[in-house]
């Protein structure tokens, strides 16, 4: 699958970061002013922390950043991503298969977000919408104060056929993602992918952004490069056998569901009285250090 592994051709401007966390800040007070009323509005989501990512993925320009702010506080007042909880997600257990957030981090501590596509959704395009963008919200409450982009998404492709990932909702979600969880994805590595889904990535780069095509790793289990990059980026023995780990777990839903249900709480998304979150693992017959609760 070399024709997939080829350098892309798209410019990628140059990240002009300033110099230092003094110049960092002045530009999140100047967004801040440029925001005017919003931040009192929205205070929890116009953080510094959400101003100075959105910051970065603009390349650190405020007017960008400014401007993506408010189409981003436009579409959260009206969405309302912040109240989305697992009880409301449709048809959660077959859905939680096809894409979650495991217990474990890459080796640089990145969250990491696992989709398989394959399975087949019983959800319609707007439930499988909410659920990324639930997902999006959960993968946040550990990236608020990260210094780079700091998520990992991980995909399997092995059986992919078009009507794995409609062109429709694969252009609403890379829309979601790029216009508002921005300066989010750090990686996104999609295994095994098939010859004919060559014409399907031709005509899907057209709808990302440059710094994201840039990010896109294309990696293969037969292929011995492709398992260095995997190696050198996850612990193989925590890593799904079916992108080339060692793990070969079952996943338990019934505890991913408990777990998740505790970070809605933390988020706010709960309609429950907040309690203490514990640690727990979503997987069965393994040992594994668990990244987040």
């Amino acid at each position: 699958m070399a024709y997939l592994l080829k350098s892309r051709s798209k410019p990628v401007q140059q990240l002009l970061v300033p110099a230092s966390s003094e110049e960092q800040q002045r530009r999140v007070n100047e967004v801040r002013e440029l925001l005017g009323d919003l931040p009192t509005e929205m205070p929890n989501f116009l953080s510094d922390a959400t101003i100075r990512r959105f910051l970065r993925a603009r390349n650190w320009s405020t007017m960008k950043a400014t401007k993506s702010l408010k189409e981003a506080t436009s579409w959260r007042r009206q969405y309302k991503p912040e109240k989305i909880r697992w009880e409301s997600i449709a048809d959660s257990e077959n859905e939680a298969r096809r894409a979650y957030i495991p217990d474990y981090l890459d080796k640089k501590g990145r969250m990491v977000f696992v989709t398989l596509p394959t399975i087949k959704s019983k959800s319609s395009e707007k439930d499988h919408l909410k659920y990324l963008v639930y997902n999006l919200e959960n993968l946040l409450i550990d990236c608020a104060d990260a210094e780079e982009d700091n998520v990992v998404w991980i995909s399997d492709f092995k059986g992919w056929s078009i009507s794995s990932t409609p062109f429709s909702l694969t252009r609403q979600s890379l829309h979601i993602i790029q216009q508002y969880y921005p300066g989010l994805i750090a990686v996104g590595i999609l295994t095994n992918a098939p010859k004919i889904f060559e014409s399907f990535w031709k005509i899907m780069k057209h709808f990302l952004e440059p710094k994201m095509d840039e990010k896109v790793k294309f990696v293969y289990n037969d292929s011995s490069e492709s398992q260095k990059i995997l190696g050198d980026m996850f612990d193989l023995d925590e890593l799904e056998h079916i992108f080339g780990g060692r793990n070969t777990a079952d996943f338990d839903i019934n505890v991913y569901a408990e777990r998740m249900k505790r970070r809605d709480r933390i988020r706010g998304a709960s309609t429950e009285d907040n309690g203490e979150a514990t640690s727990s693992r979503c997987w069965t017959k393994t040992t594994r250090n668990s990244s987040s609760v």
